[in-house]
């Protein structure tokens, strides 16, 4: 992509309605606008972060099993007055009236409805397990929608609800999500905790979040700090056997503030490893057994032939939300710092002299090569000043920046640069490519 026929509305300025790092920077490096509050444009820089970090979370949720398929983003408000939740789920829920005064809702979670679709098709135990999971924009009416994408109203979210027959099965699959969401984060170059945490309007009895720690967190959380470096599980599991990974992992104290236990912290921890932190929820998981099942008639019939109300979770990963944590956490003063797997591109290319036929020619031979090579390459061939390109590149975050000029060329090299660490270095042009392409 050449950067003189991309739209990339980079402000020189930050706007005074922005209060946390993510939203100035966001709204910054052109990659989203505020349409009404809590509601926001996803501008094209934006929108190719978003798509990367949807593949990673499609693809950790493949990889444990799930089945993905689309549901609609209008509900019927019928499904939500049979498991009992139309009335009590409050305010942030948007109710409409269609043109023949039928109840319907733009859906802030998905219980309801792919409970529906699991009765209308499923009949026997030995359909199950199942998981089926989505990733689809919601809507939930916030009353004070703030910090940009990490509060906002509308959203896109990935939901995985999990069918099995009885709690034993349906804890196997929690466990399974659990360790999906441990491999999806860490894919993202984030070391998220998984902390014990209220199940709130979802409801059920075991729900965890998992929090990424940033100084611009929205709460305050509690854990053992051998949590935060505890690392991926990775993809090699026994995938049916996750117990032990599960227990390594909640043995340890984690709470949010809502479920923080002060004395039973200073118990179980000690004090040299206590670590208390501000904290950015990225993902959340409840197992809820027949909560939904039961009032809405999802049974299947069993090994001995008798109907039974299946078990029952649900997984949710704040896949737009993300990217505002992964800035909050990512991010120095300059910009930006995407981790390579989320970044828009992989390569800024910068020519220093635009015009210069000797410089036009090895940015277009790198452009070229770089992108036969497979790598993302935003070349900026704009006749800026290189005090305005640098300071562009460095905002937008792009991982590498290959940088070519007149008097590098004469000299036989181009320089690169490392945008997490500032690292340059000379070298050929082959030497760089081959670099930058491995």
């Amino acid at each position: 992509m050449r950067l003189s026929r991309y739209f990339l509305p980079v402000l020189k300025e930050t706007p005074s309605e922005a209060q946390i790092v993510s939203h100035r920077l966001m709204l910054r490096a052109g990659m989203i606008r505020q349409e009404a509050a809590g509601i926001y444009a996803w501008l094209p820089l934006g929108l190719r972060v978003l798509k990367r970090i949807e593949q990673i979370v499609r693809e950790e949720m493949t990889r444990a099993g799930a089945i993905e398929l689309l549901m609609p983003t209008l509900q019927l408000a019928d499904l939500w007055r049979e498991s009992g939740r139309y009335e009590d789920y409050g305010q942030e829920m948007l109710r409409i009236l269609d043109r023949h005064e039928r109840e319907m809702l733009y859906g802030p979670t998905n219980e309801e409805m792919i409970t529906e679709i699991f009765r209308a098709y499923v009949r026997s135990y030995k359909s199950l397990p199942l998981n089926l999971f989505h990733i689809q924009w919601k809507f939930r009416d916030e009353q004070r929608p703030r910090f940009g994408v990490m509060r906002g109203r509308e959203f896109l979210m990935k939901d995985a609800y999990s069918f099995d027959l009885d709690e034993a099965s349906a804890r196997k699959a929690y466990n399974r999500m659990f360790v999906a969401y441990l491999n999806t984060f860490a894919r993202m170059g984030l070391k998220a905790v998984p902390m014990r945490a209220d199940t709130g309007p979802i409801g059920g009895d075991l729900s965890h979040e998992f929090i990424i720690l940033a100084d611009t967190g929205e709460s305050q959380v509690f854990c053992d700090a051998a949590l935060v470096d505890m690392g991926a599980p990775g993809p090699d599991l026994d995938w049916d056997d996750l117990q032990g990974l599960v227990d390594q992992r909640t043995s340890l104290y984690a709470a949010t503030e809502e479920m923080h236990d002060q004395a039973r912290f200073e118990a179980e921890v000690t004090e040299g490893a206590r670590l208390s932190a501000r904290g950015i929820e990225v993902g959340h998981i409840f197992y809820f057994g027949e909560k939904y099942s039961k009032p809405m008639k999802a049974v299947v019939a069993g090994p001995d032939g008798v109907e039974r109300p299946v078990h029952m979770g649900s997984y949710g990963v704040g896949v737009s939300r993300l990217m505002g944590g992964i800035i909050e956490a990512s991010h120095d003063d300059a910009g930006i710092i995407w981790p390579d797997s989320v970044a828009p591109f992989d390569v800024g290319l910068i020519n220093l002299r635009q015009g210069d036929a000797a410089c036009e020619a090895a940015c277009e031979a790198a452009y070229n090569a770089l992108q036969a090579r497979g790598r993302e390459v935003l070349y900026d061939d704009s006749d800026e000043r290189p005090g305005g390109k640098f300071a562009r590149m460095d905002l937008i975050g792009v991982p590498w920046q290959l940088i070519i000029g007149p008097k590098g060329l004469a000299e036989g090299v181009v320089e690169i640069k490392r945008r997490a660490t500032g690292e340059r270095q000379t070298l050929s042009l082959e030497a760089a490519l081959n670099r930058l392409a491995a």
